[in-house]
């Protein structure tokens, strides 16, 4: 079950307002796409009416991250909306709610001085509470209260733009008030999120660009994501950009542009290539302090046509890239890299066993089992996830055979996956890779640049691109240094023997 924190409130939404004015057109529609939009609505005209205002409304506005009044002609006659409207600011003061009017046909100002019929109306409440002067006093000093809070005039307005609009602002006020949903799949992930979250130093009043590097499978989607969920609500615009290598390629960047163009809510905005995209994006993002996350980068052009320079943005701003490739963040010049760590033995074991037992710990007699899949897996968050799903209810023999079935043929959705990274190799880039991984793996990095040397590779470029696209990692130990294939080799056996079969003869020998 998924851990969040109650929040201190029921609804989003409290909607105050005079039926008799408004409740069969403007609150109507208003109240239909507040609903549509998932935003949770509390209305005072299901509850019964009396002299005195019921707790269970008192309690419902106290319950309500924002309240709506709808300010109409005949609001003030209500002795009933003048409770809610000063209880609402009550709760403003006091609970830190937002309140925000809508002067629906009427003058601001006429609401402020009490003028036309909130003049009439006052005339009869100080009658009708001539021994209560105080509470029709209360009531004209909230209306007066409520006039100055920044809210919408209805003159002269298209009522469907406008209820557009009002959605949008309730909407961009609610969402950082959600609670947040802990998922806890996600093992190992608050320490790394710490971690990213140090060099963001949110609320310094700089740019910020921070590079995500790391593996296929190691996570760092899943990080990028769950910082953007957490500190989106800090900035004036924020948009998460997902799979950009695989969208752009396959559309090209403009859809790209003019997704992140979206967010700036400009209407009728278009564009006819990337050139203009980029002039556009350069633009706007000058004015407004953002928070972009551009998931899965693999070229600088890819950035340079999102308009990603720190000289291009306002104050404060922060974009944070995830990519397989460290050299586009050095290529581009302007980031801070944190490199995507594997989980550690205990992490490892606590989401295997989540996936495998539905808890964070393995069933009596199969530790040893969960180890052997763990090395296996060396520690790598998708094919643990992969693995601990596939042995899920299975037998103890079950798992020794699913293991040496594993070992010798992979599951295509890992396989896959890792495909990706390989495929995008050069020919060289994959000769080497090919190499290490079938006969060189562990060997001195010296010894290894001067077998390729001999073949007619160029082995220390080749070896620092495959290091930079995480498809190698270097070792240093007294000796020297080593070479090791992040991808194990087993782990690729199917694909690099398919690609070239004279390789398994030479094994085979």
């Amino acid at each position: 079950m998924n851990l969040m924190t109650i929040p201190p409130w029921k609804y989003h939404v409290f909607l105050s307002f005079r039926g008799e004015d408004t409740r069969k057109g403007f609150t109507d529609h208003l109240y239909a796409a507040l609903k549509q939009k998932g935003i949770i609505t509390f209305q005072d005209d299901k509850l019964q009416r009396g002299e005195v205002i019921s707790h269970q409304l008192l309690q419902a506005i106290d319950e309500s991250l924002i309240s709506l009044v709808i300010l109409s002609e005949t609001y003030a006659s209500s002795s009933w909306c003048l409770d809610e409207l000063q209880r609402i600011l009550e709760s403003k003061r006091s609970l830190d709610r937002e309140v925000i009017p809508i002067f629906y046909e009427i003058d601001p100002s006429d609401v402020c001085h009490q003028r036309g019929t909130f003049a009439c109306a006052f005339q009869k409440h100080s009658l009708r509470f001539a021994e209560n002067k105080e509470k029709v006093q209360r009531w004209r000093d909230a209306l007066e209260e409520v006039s100055n809070i920044s809210g919408y005039d209805t003159t002269d307005q298209h009522e469907a733009k406008l209820i557009e609009e009002i959605i949008a602002q309730v909407w961009a006020k609610v969402q950082p008030n959600l609670p947040y949903c802990f998922d806890d799949e996600l093992v190992g992930i608050e320490s790394r999120v710490k971690d990213v979250s140090a060099l963001l130093k949110i609320g310094l009043c700089d740019v910020g660009f921070i590079g995500i590097w790391g593996m296929t499978g190691i996570g760092k989607t899943t990080l990028a994501r769950i910082i953007y969920k957490r500190i989106f609500h800090q900035f004036d615009v924020s948009c998460f950009l997902t799979n950009v290598k695989e969208n752009s390629k396959a559309k090209g960047l403009v859809p790209l542009q003019r997704k992140l163009l979206s967010k700036f809510k400009i209407k009728d905005m278009d564009i006819d290539d990337a050139y203009e995209g980029k002039d556009m994006i350069r633009k706007l993002l000058c004015s407004k302090k953002v928070l972009v996350v551009l998931d899965d980068v693999s070229e600088i052009s890819q950035l340079e046509n999102l308009s990603m320079k720190k000289a291009w943005l306002c104050l404060g701003s922060r974009v944070i890239v995830t990519t397989k490739d460290m050299h586009v963040l050095i290529g581009h010049g302007e980031f801070e890299i944190y490199k995507a760590t594997f989980l550690n033995n205990d992490e490892s074991l606590q989401l295997l066993c989540k996936r495998a037992f539905k808890k964070d710990e393995p069933l009596e007699g199969y530790l040893k089992l969960c180890e052997s899949v763990i090395h296996h897996a060396q520690s790598l968050p998708l094919t643990l996830e992969v693995l601990g799903s596939y042995h899920c209810g299975r037998s103890e023999l079950e798992w020794k055979e699913a293991l040496e079935k594993i070992k010798r043929f992979p599951p295509s959705n890992i396989l896959m996956r890792l495909k990706i990274s390989y495929d995008a190799l050069s020919d060289m880039e994959k000769k080497i890779f090919l190499d290490l991984a079938c006969f060189f793996k562990g060997m001195n990095k010296e010894q290894v640049t001067q077998i390729f040397e001999m073949c007619g590779f160029c082995p220390v470029l080749g070896i620092r691109e495959l290091v930079e696209k995480c498809m190698i990692t270097e070792y240093y130990y007294d000796h020297g240094v080593c070479l090791v294939c992040i991808i194990s080799f087993k782990k690729w056996e199917g694909l690099l023997f398919w690609r070239n079969p004279q390789r398994m003869l030479a094994k085979e020998v």
